[in-house]
């Protein structure tokens, strides 16, 4: 498995990278189920700062989507619907606008309407398996599986509404025999309550970039102490593990750079000592990373001589994998065609003087001109951040 190595950045901040990281490790999951679309990762780095490589193109543009989207209004969802949702974290509200814990929206999913089809950004992917882990007295056994069904369905916050998406984790869960159905059901109510209560520890320490090595380290002790508080040991250590390696790998990268006391060369020795504490999936993720790297150097290097690129790409990846990449860059080139001619017609829909809710439909009518409904939603978000 491929996976983005993480390179600190102090406008995110260590929690917001976290999140990204999830994020497109989910979103990757997705991807390399599609039964019919063999995956070849390649590199990209976000707008607005963050240094952090992500394995696809693609999935760099469908990640900020999901970090700085969730601004689409929930649709009513029946009867049984007497609560919104703050689609950029877990936080539920009732009609009196009192906020309820998101553990009372499992075991609802009989009285929410889900529809018959997934949101677009889960179209044409598979739900992840491998959770369905049990021990012989039929007992849940939590993996990293679970966490990543979990993330699967609430990545598409924002087009769907909280309801929706926790009764799709519950009919996924269906499958499983009691007692460990019932264990997984609470599993997920408080995995839901950690999402909401780690969003409002992060909302309270406000701005990371002021704060030494030591403060990261106290914020980080207080998340991973979090997790334990609203899951068991066993749960939070099978959802965490790597998560919690990369952090203290981030941790130990940053005192190596404080260091003045060691050489150019004792610093490279240091980190990659450091490296090597890591689980031996992140170590490769790594290693993949410096390979993408090396190839978007590549690209720029050999932008006008698309024969000596196409070349290299054969000889780096071989022949099926080169075909796949240069697929993923034509349709990434199609897009910031598509992009740019938006951009300027959005430009003058701005400049034309309208305001409010008229505006606003107007740039909804743009996008849906430009766009199909998962670009809606990228285009939204690229918007956002202008």
């Amino acid at each position: 498995m491929f996976c983005p190595g993480l390179v600190y950045d102090p406008v995110l901040g260590m929690a917001g990278q976290r999140r990204l990281f999830s994020l497109s490790i989910t979103l990757f999951h997705r991807l390399r189920h599609r039964a019919s679309h063999p995956i070849v990762p390649v590199f990209g780095v976000m707008k607005f700062s963050i240094r952090l490589v992500f394995v696809f193109v693609l999935i760099t543009a469908v990640v900020g989507i999901f970090w700085l989207s969730g601004r689409a209004q929930d649709a009513p969802v029946g009867p049984a619907d007497s609560v919104r949702v703050n689609e950029s974290s877990t936080s539920v509200v009732d009609q009196k606008g009192v906020r309820k814990a998101p553990s009372e929206l499992v075991g609802r999913s009989s009285l929410v309407d889900v529809p018959e089809q997934l949101p677009p950004s889960l179209s044409g992917t598979s739900v992840p398996d491998g959770w369905a882990r049990t021990d012989r007295l039929g007992n849940l056994i939590p993996t990293p599986h679970l966490r990543q069904l979990f993330e699967y369905f609430l990545s598409a916050l924002g087009e769907e509404s909280l309801q929706q998406l926790v009764a799709r984790i519950e009919t996924a869960l269906s499958g499983l025999n009691e007692p460990a159905r019932s264990q997984a059901l609470a599993t997920l109510g408080a995995y839901l309550e950690y999402k909401l209560a780690v969003s409002d520890l992060e909302q309270a320490y406000g701005d990371a970039s002021g704060g030494g090595v030591e403060e990261m380290q106290r914020r980080m002790a207080e998340i991973q102490a979090l997790r334990r508080t609203w899951l068991d040991a066993e749960t939070a250590g099978a959802f965490f593990a790597d998560d919690e390696a990369v952090d203290r790998f981030q941790m130990e990268k940053l005192a190596i750079a404080a260091d003045d006391s060691l050489t150019g060369d004792q610093k490279a020795e240091a980190l990659r000592e450091a490296e090597a504490s890591l689980p031996e999936p992140l170590r490769a993720a790594r290693m993949e990373t410096r390979r993408f790297t090396e190839y978007e150097q590549v690209r720029s290097e050999l932008a006008d001589d698309p024969r000596a690129l196409a070349a290299w790409r054969r000889e780096t990846f071989g022949e099926a994998a080169a075909d796949r990449l240069a697929g993923l860059e034509e349709e990434q080139e199609a897009w910031a065609r598509r992009w740019q001619l938006y951009s300027r017609e959005r430009d003058q829909l701005i400049s034309s003087g309208l305001a409010g809710p008229d505006r606003q439909e107007a740039l909804d009518r743009l996008r849906a001109s430009h766009f199909d409904p998962a670009e809606r939603i990228r285009a939204e978000a690229l918007d956002s951040i202008r």
